[in-house]
């Protein structure tokens, strides 16, 4: 029987992006697969601490090992802001937090409009273990949105190595260069490993 792990996300593209990283070799089910489980606040100051907690509190609600991320984007002209706070940086949707973003930039030059996109991943296992993995993408936040893939703050956010925002790149594309994508590379040996610990859950 295949060791099941649970990813604490109802969000279908990152479950697709981390089922393909681990194979077969691990199950991985969603928040959606299960019952309704209390949703653990996000109200500590850093992406690590509060994927963490997400990881922590479900690992021991469901006995099974439990993969959390948090991440969000840090500009350098507004002292690593939104961060923590990316998902809850405006009222409304994306577009409404990337426009308010602009609108704060709005008399920052081109050369000081750097930023970085960045997530922590966090495994706890059911007998207690954790790990804790990181990725960062650097890139720099235009004065006007391009693009249509992605989400969040995606079609603002510029790569020059690529030459494209995040909205324009392809899922494939975005999968190599993003901070997510760095992050669940880093953490695919401990994915992989819950298949030889046999650690199965409940």
């Amino acid at each position: 029987m295949k060791p099941r792990l649970l990813f604490a996300t109802t969000n279908t593209g990152k479950l697709k992006e981390l089922r393909g990283l681990v194979g077969e070799a691990v199950e991985v089910v969603s928040l959606k697969d299960l019952p309704p489980l209390p949703e653990p606040e996000e109200d500590e100051p850093t992406f690590e601490g509060n994927a963490a907690k997400k990881a922590r509190e479900y690992a021991q609600a469901t006995g099974l090992a439990a993969l959390a991320d948090d991440s969000g984007l840090c500009v350098d002209a507004l002292g690593g802001r939104p961060g923590v706070l990316s998902a809850r940086y405006a009222e409304g949707d994306d577009r409404a937090r990337y426009e308010k973003l602009l609108r704060e930039l709005s008399d920052v030059p081109e050369a000081r409009r750097t930023a970085s996109f960045q997530c922590a991943l966090c495994l706890v296992t059911p007998s207690g273990e954790v790990r804790t993995e990181v990725g960062q993408c650097e890139g720099r936040i235009l004065t006007a949105p391009r693009g249509t893939q992605g989400f969040g703050y995606d079609p603002v956010f510029f790569l020059p190595t690529m030459g494209k925002t995040m909205a324009e790149l392809t899922p494939e594309e975005k999968a190599r260069v993003s901070h997510r994508g760095e992050a669940f590379r880093r953490m695919r040996p401990w994915l992989t490993a819950l298949q030889a610990t046999g650690e199965q859950g409940r």
